[in-house]
């Protein structure tokens, strides 16, 4: 037997309800008594209609049975469909999550780059420089001493040529002097015993000479660069070693 649902339980109940409310409306809505009497018996009569259409109609619930039995009978139809959503929708979650991981994947690749690049200027890149050529004629760890600004300094890493932004390059050296962006270059620790205003240098071979002797370069990063002298050159700690094995 059918069974009556949430939404026509709550039809019944608005349809019941509608007598009283009738009522209330007739009496404060009527101009007279015979007024409000008439009103009543309208709405009364058109509810009663509408009520014995829906629920004590055979045909209103013949209705109903007949799309019972068509929603049993649609079962095993209607679980086939729903496990054919479910799947679908399985395999759109998979494809999102996968293309998620992709795409943050790539912008992952991008920054990482870009990060690797940026350190690769100055002569800071950690990859092994090795085998080393023979045009590089200074060692890490040799102090320097720059002949147009007159300080010293110790050198902490070298490029066969300048890596730095091309704005940098393009300050640094002008339509004059572009050649000198081919020849190798060398990061500098300034000895700040010289008060020269900069900690550190990015310059090219010609600019700089070796000084024997001076064992002294005074820079509050030295200790993480070199762990003594050796009375040649300052000794590079491990990590930079494995850097300039050559040097």
């Amino acid at each position: 037997m059918p069974h009556i649902n949430a939404a026509a339980a709550l039809q019944i109940c608005v349809l019941l309800s509608a007598l009283p409310a009738q009522y209330f409306i007739s009496q404060w809505y009527g101009t007279n008594s015979a007024q409000r009497i008439q009103i009543t018996e309208r709405l009364i009569i058109a509810s009663w209609s509408s009520f014995t259409r829906s629920y004590l109609s055979l045909d209103a619930w013949a209705d109903r049975f007949k799309m019972w039995l068509s929603k049993t009978s649609n079962n095993q139809q209607a679980d086939y469909h729903r496990t054919q959503f479910l799947k679908n929708l399985f395999q759109c979650w998979v494809f999102i999550l996968l293309f998620r991981n992709w795409y943050y994947g790539e912008k992952k690749t991008e920054i990482g780059d870009s990060e690797a690049e940026t350190h690769s200027y100055f002569a800071e890149s950690t990859h092994v420089h090795s085998p080393k050529p023979e045009y590089i004629q200074f060692s890490v760890g040799q102090v320097i001493f720059h002949k147009s600004f007159g300080y010293s300094g110790v050198i902490v890493g070298w490029d066969v040529k300048a890596r730095a932004p091309e704005e940098w390059l393009q300050h640094k050296y002008p339509p004059a002097k572009q050649d000198l962006k081919d020849t190798p270059h060398y990061r500098i620790l300034i000895n700040k015993a010289n008060r020269f205003g900069k900690s550190t240098a990015y310059v090219p071979e010609e600019e700089i000479t070796i000084i024997i002797g001076l064992e002294v370069v005074h820079h509050p990063d030295m200790k993480n660069y070199f762990s003594g002298y050796d009375g040649s050159k300052y000794i590079m700690q491990p990590w930079l070693k494995k850097i300039y094995p050559h040097d």
